[in-house]
């Protein structure tokens, strides 16, 4: 498993300056189309939203008062805190941030057809099964693996890819009221 922080992790700024994104991995490391991407995006403005064609995205709230995504005549959706939203990336969206505020969301991308994600919220152990991807964030308390000597913290966490996870390796919350994203990453067969 591969610890993060995503205060660490160097921003880049959107081509049309409405953003910038904060690259967790993308899979495999190195590769000219990735397999499968996570990051934290920072949304600073109104405007166009980038299409990835061939990709399944998930957004998720982590901070401000949502983010609606619209394609005139076919989609309309608003992203809430903790409720993942799922859309295809082959869409032309456009972004409208409610008051003008700014907004911070996961972003976890698939290539359709090589790879599949859930995310969910997680407030217990989590069992990372054996020959999937994933991603871990913290948004509330403190979690540890039985790897990590620290414990992780709000805007902390983990990734992995299929063949980093010994079985029965999870993540455990030690506060009470902790909370995590958790982001499940598995092969199209």
């Amino acid at each position: 498993m591969h610890p993060f922080d995503v205060e660490t992790l160097t921003a880049g700024r959107w081509r049309n300056g409405g953003g910038s994104t904060r690259e967790i991995v993308s899979w495999p490391a190195g590769a000219e189309e990735f397999q499968w991407r996570a990051s934290v995006a920072d949304i600073d403005r109104d405007g166009p939203f980038s299409a990835f064609p061939g990709v399944d995205r998930t957004l998720t709230l982590l901070s401000g008062d949502g983010v609606r995504l619209t394609a005139p005549g076919t989609f309309d959706r608003t992203a809430r805190a903790g409720e993942p939203l799922v859309f295809s990336g082959d869409l032309e969206l456009t972004a409208e941030l409610p008051d003008g505020g700014r907004c911070r969301v996961l972003n976890i991308m698939v290539r359709r057809g090589r790879r599949a994600a859930r995310v969910d919220r997680a407030t217990g152990p989590v069992v990372v099964p054996t020959g999937h991807a994933g991603v871990f964030h913290v948004l509330r308390g403190h979690w540890r693996t039985d790897a990590e000597a620290r414990p992780l913290t709000v805007g902390q966490g983990l990734w992995w890819d299929g063949n980093d996870v010994a079985p029965g390796r999870a993540v455990t919350p030690l506060s009470p009221g902790a909370v995590a994203l958790w982001a499940d990453i598995t092969p199209v067969r």
